[in-house]
């Protein structure tokens, strides 16, 4: 598996990271978590170096099982977490807290659930409008001089957002959702990630499954699967969108690879400081992901791909509008 620095923070990690969340919140049922542990664990035999988690995902759930599957690496790998929110009382209500006080007792938390002692990568969830930015970003930094904390990352955060911060405690990376259908950061976060130097970490790489081709306007999804509430998975936006996933299965036809390898080593191949985390629960899918890390498309290629994708309309907003009001802070 290649490496690849994330910015200019010196943060060193492998091409393809593993995004968790799915193991244990947002696409129904948590997955057993031995069987979590073991596809964890599959993921670093196989040259995963990069480990993304929260700990709102479960609540709390998913950083038990990251930090048991990689106790034993803990030495070869980077372990991402997140801070940003309290929760109601049944823990499902989340709402958003990055008041110091309240960072400070999420870092021992996470830090206790993922058997460490240093967090590598500690990212604000969603911007706290509630809280300036600069609070946030100087709380980081005191818990980096503590030893508490590597680096500071920033989630589905805004330019001015990404600035400010980044004037107190430097970014070493943001992570929001970025992928050949949602193509929104090229417009104005990407430049300013290149101009700061700032590593990018793209979640849903593949559309949340949509791009792997599995998802047709057929499916269903149970009432506790995150997009059984998204616009953009509708039904008729589905049948709608296929036009994307029939332009995707012809180009990897034509290479003798799969969608989703198109797919990600398309986002691959944007910026070297680009670091995408697809997430998965079979192991399948897992080495096919990181197949993707060994395909090279060509300048003509690209330039096929974006001609391609410039025909295609995408229906359906990202997320619902209560969640999408939480995004570009």
């Amino acid at each position: 598996m290649q490496t690849r620095f994330l910015g200019k923070s010196g943060l060193e990690v492998s091409a393809l990271g593993l995004g968790c969340m799915g193991l244990s919140h947002g696409y129904g049922p948590a997955t057993d978590p031995r069987q979590a542990v073991e596809l964890i664990r599959a993921a670093v035999e196989r040259g995963v170096t990069f480990f993304d988690t929260a700990e709102v995902y479960g609540p709390y759930l998913n950083e038990e099982v990251v930090g048991e599957a990689l106790k034993p690496f803990r030495d070869r790998v980077v372990i991402a977490t997140k801070f940003g929110f309290t929760f109601g009382e049944d823990n499902k209500q989340q709402i958003l807290n990055s008041r110091p006080e309240h960072i400070l007792d999420a870092v021992e938390g996470s830090l206790r659930r993922l058997n460490t002692d240093v967090i590598d990568l500690l990212y604000q969830h969603r911007v706290d409008p509630e809280v300036p930015i600069e609070e946030v970003a100087g709380t980081v930094k005191d818990l980096i001089a503590q030893g508490k904390v590597k680096h500071f990352g920033l989630s589905e955060a805004g330019v001015q957002t990404i600035r400010r911060a980044h004037a107190v405690q430097p970014v070493a990376a943001l992570q929001s959702e970025y992928s050949m259908w949602w193509r929104e950061p090229e417009q104005a976060i990407l430049p300013l990630l290149e101009e700061l130097g700032i590593g990018f970490v793209p979640f849903s790489p593949l559309g949340k499954g949509f791009l792997t081709g599995a998802i047709n306007a057929g499916t269903t999804f149970g009432e506790d699967d995150f997009r059984s509430k998204v616009p953009r998975f509708a039904a008729e936006a589905r049948e709608a969108n296929n036009a994307l996933v029939a332009l995707l299965t012809e180009l990897a036809a034509g290479k003798g690879v799969t969608p989703a390898q198109i797919a990600l080593a398309w986002l691959l191949a944007q910026k070297p400081w680009i670091v995408p985390i697809p997430g998965t629960t079979k192991l399948h899918r897992l080495e096919e992901n990181l197949g993707a890390a060994e395909l090279t498309l060509t300048q003509a290629d690209l330039h096929q791909i974006i001609q391609a994708l410039d025909t295609v309309k995408i229906v359906g907003e990202r997320y619902p509008a209560a969640l999408q009001a939480r995004v570009g802070r």
